[in-house]
């Protein structure tokens, strides 16, 4: 019995591993059928069949595209200026994420990917769709590698024109994020500049991006030096998670007078500050034991309607009475009782 069952145990390994081979040499001989059908519909121009045969195969693999390699390059940027654009059209745009995907992330891995991969990505977020997660980092080797050349920023941009785009922010700002994500701060910084250089203004997003890495690397200084930058030379009002998130930053190291000179800076620019921000300052000056601060903060905040949690409204009243400040106690008590009212 213990003979037959080896043999029976054998025999079922034997013929795994067969079925194993067999889907392997199927697997490959089937990607081989579909870079042979997909370079089929580009030498006969009919693009727009790409984005259903990508979809068709499990294994999205941008090397499928490695037959445009063969083409000069002059030619092989005029095929894939067509193929995205025969994509504008099509619906629904969803379909078309695989195809924009392997252009992107074929492009970014290519010699010499600029300018043609910014203007595959630009049309990439038009459409809406959301490159794959390996694009963040296929562009930012590929814009570190550019930089290695004598060439600005502004001159990368400005080189979509040579195919008929233009430099947004939103390409921008994918490059300023996927730069951010690989702790090329400087780089990042260095993008938001030549954006303005290139004829792109920066938005919210431009400047969330580099504040927020900012913050993170606990640059605070350079933080609120491009916060005021942002509101008072270019105009825009931050997002509140912007606000939040540098409050944040600044109560965690400690500087808890330069978050209150922050939000007073925001209240003379007429900025509405949010419940979330006035709280997370109470927070921060009571832990750096700024109890006549945090009283100060809480009558702001109040005069914007904004009433503290109970907890903080306590710790506040109870760290001011330490202090001897009785009038600042009666008027944040005051306070409390009209808004309760």
């Amino acid at each position: 019995m213990i003979v037959g069952a080896k043999k029976l145990c054998s025999s079922s390994l034997h013929f795994s591993s067969l079925v194993f081979n067999f889907s392997l040499v199927r697997s490959v001989s089937s990607l081989q059928s579909l870079e042979e059908t997909l370079k089929a519909a580009v030498q006969t121009k009919n693009y727009q069949h790409i984005p259903d045969l990508l979809n068709s195969s499990q294994d999205q693999n941008p090397k499928l595209l490695s037959f445009l390699s063969d083409f000069p390059q002059n030619n092989r940027t005029q095929i894939i200026d067509e193929i995205i654009q025969s994509f504008v059209p099509l619906r629904p745009r969803s379909r078309l994420r695989a195809a924009y995907s392997c252009l992107l992330c074929y492009t970014l891995q290519s010699p010499d990917p600029f300018p043609l991969a910014l203007c595959i990505l630009q049309r990439t977020l038009r459409s809406g769709c959301v490159p794959v997660p390996q694009a963040r980092l296929f562009l930012s080797s590929a814009w570190l590698e550019q930089l290695s050349q004598p060439r600005s920023v502004a001159d990368i941009l400005l080189d979509m024109r040579s195919i008929g785009y233009s430099p947004d922010s939103g390409a921008c700002n994918y490059v300023i994020s996927s730069l951010c994500a690989v702790d090329q701060l400087g780089e990042a910084i260095k993008v938001l500049k030549g954006m303005t250089q290139a004829g792109c203004v920066p938005d919210l997003d431009s400047y969330g991006a580099v504040i927020g890495a900012m913050c993170s690397a606990r640059r605070t200084p350079n933080a609120v030096e491009l916060l005021k930058q942002m509101v008072v030379e270019v105009g825009l009002t931050p997002r509140q998670d912007t606000v939040v998130k540098m409050l944040a930053t600044l109560r965690a190291t400690k500087e808890i007078w330069k978050a209150v000179e922050t939000i007073e800076f925001l209240e003379r620019e007429n900025y509405p500050l949010g419940f979330e921000s006035y709280e997370r300052l109470v927070e921060g000056c009571l832990e750096c034991h700024e109890h006549v601060l945090a009283g100060k903060v809480v009558m702001a905040m109040t005069a914007r309607g904004f009433i503290p949690y109970i907890g903080i409204r306590q710790k506040v009243v109870e760290g001011l009475a330490a202090c001897g400040e009785m009038d600042l106690v009666r008027a944040v008590r005051q306070r409390f009782v009209e808004l309760r009212s």
